[in-house]
């Protein structure tokens, strides 16, 4: 019940947004002010988890093709912040679903010049007919999972392109222990982080969804970002192989 309470408190006070969202307004303008919202704030998120990144990234080349040269898709690279952490003469995969990102994440290629982007593709996780079956050596997602609309469809899609051996790198915000003040907050917030976030929920529990799916192999550790009182402070990290 004081959940309850405490989510109409929250929807009174954002009573405008949730309106403009039942008339169907708020998304298609918040597509458009998300990537600059991103462009601000992925630079901080990074320098909080950059030795966790680059050393989960570091071990990226073993999981190159016959020919050596490592060819990755990644999903949902909004501007780019993962690219600093491929190696050189990466071939990469983009794909994100919002179109306005375009500018953010041409401009982190520029200041990437180590890296070569094949393809630029509009398209949402779950449906990622672009790429071929066993297409590519490595999969990438970082803050993704919790915004999709369908997790197990994105993850089924992740297996379809992975050649047999090659890898799925991830990084999720993820729910608390239930039992835990933390969970108790996300409970709270999650029906209006939707909308700043994109879609994003704060109770999705993806590492039993990874857990269902067909991985040879499933390396994960929970590591939690400061500040530790935000909701969005639990994580998973780690990879998994076809």
């Amino acid at each position: 019940m004081l959940v309850a309470f405490l989510r109409r408190g929250l929807q009174l006070l954002l009573l405008p947004v949730h309106v403009l969202a039942c008339l169907g307004l708020w998304d298609p303008f918040y597509k458009k002010v998300f990537p600059y919202v991103m462009a601000k704030v992925a630079p901080v998120y990074n320098h909080k988890v950059y030795r966790q990144k680059r050393e989960l990234f570091s071990s990226l080349r073993k999981f190159a093709g016959p020919s050596g040269q490592l060819t990755l898709l990644e999903i949902g690279t909004g501007t780019g912040t993962n690219f600093q952490f491929y190696p050189p003469g990466c071939r990469l995969t983009c794909t994100d679903p919002n179109p306005h990102f375009r500018r953010f994440l041409l401009k982190s290629l520029s200041e990437n010049p180590h890296l070569t982007l094949e393809r630029l593709v509009v398209a949402p996780g779950e449906d990622l007919h672009q790429a071929e079956d066993g297409a590519v050596d490595v999969v990438v997602c970082t803050l993704v999972l919790c915004s999709v609309t369908h997790s197990r469809k994105v993850l089924a899609e992740v297996l379809r392109v992975l050649r047999l051996g090659g890898a799925f790198y991830f990084l999720e915000h993820v729910a608390a222990d239930q039992s835990s003040w933390t969970y108790f907050w996300q409970k709270v917030c999650d029906p209006v982080w939707r909308y700043f976030g994109d879609g994003c929920s704060l109770t999705r529990d993806t590492q039993k969804e990874l857990e269902k799916m067909n991985f040879s192999e499933l390396n994960v550790r929970c590591i939690h970002v400061s500040p530790h009182w935000l909701p969005t402070s639990p994580h998973i990290i780690g990879y998994a192989v076809k």
